[in-house]
């Protein structure tokens, strides 16, 4: 049986998880009302990882025989300057989505919840992934400037990207 303690506390985390995912989508909306498909689709595939992500918890939260508690989700941004400007918020956005995680590996930690530290570590991996592509592109987008060209050309090179359900175990 989960702690109830750490049952809240990723029930909270799961509403982070799924307001992300929220967020992301709004970016995509923004990306494809200004014409950047690929910027569109590399947010929409971030969207459908942040749902994933709380899924993965709320299944968690079953198999150690807690219950769910789904609250509203609260508002999220839809307008930006440009480009720049939204994979600035998606950076800080995954920064402090890393300091939530920690709490949470905190109270495992205090708690001495062995089973919660260890599926935490998925998160503690998923997070370095999230914040290095965040600040990556960011930094394309910054040298980039005003070079029409290559934004296109970054555009289509993150029209490619597919959502894989990395919460899933991998088939044998």
């Amino acid at each position: 049986m989960i702690n109830e303690r750490m049952q809240k506390e990723i029930n909270e985390q799961i509403n982070a998880e799924l307001w992300s995912g929220y967020l992301y989508l709004s970016m995509s909306s923004w990306f494809t009302q200004n014409n950047l498909p690929g910027f569109a689709n590399w947010m929409y595939v971030q969207y459908q990882e942040e749902f994933t992500h709380a899924m993965k918890m709320y299944r968690y939260i079953h198999e150690r025989g807690g219950v769910v508690t789904l609250k509203p989700i609260a508002a999220v941004d839809t307008d930006w300057k440009n480009g720049v400007a939204i994979f600035e918020q998606t950076l800080n956005h995954e920064r402090k989505v890393t300091g939530l995680i920690n709490a949470l590996m905190d109270t495992a930690h205090e708690i001495r919840d062995y089973a919660t530290i260890n599926f935490l570590n998925w998160y503690i991996d998923e997070q370095v992934e999230e914040e290095a592509n965040a600040e990556e592109l960011l930094h394309k987008l910054q040298m980039i400037g005003n070079d029409q060209a290559a934004l296109y050309n970054l555009d289509n090179e993150l029209s490619t990207r597919v959502f894989v359900d990395a919460t899933l175990p991998a088939a044998e």
